[in-house]
């Protein structure tokens, strides 16, 4: 990625992104991850930070799957 451009990680939805950060500390704490309680996360190896972002996407899928099941059809 070029240095300076900014399209990466950022919600898409104006006001998620608190909530987005704290869903990402819940699934860190059901993984067992220690450390990340303060914000930092440069002692966590790359392949665990990337199984949050997996665990987030899952539960996000399940959390849409739901709510569109919930939905009654016109």
């Amino acid at each position: 990625m070029a240095r300076g451009s900014n399209t990466g990680n950022r919600a898409l939805v104006q006001g998620a992104q608190k909530a987005l950060d704290q869903f990402k500390y819940e699934v860190a704490h059901e993984l067992g991850l220690q450390g990340v309680e303060d914000g930092y996360w440069g002692e966590i190896p790359a392949r665990q930070c990337g199984a949050v972002g997996g665990h987030m996407v899952r539960k996000m899928i399940e959390m849409a799957e739901q709510n569109m099941a919930g939905r009654t059809n016109r």
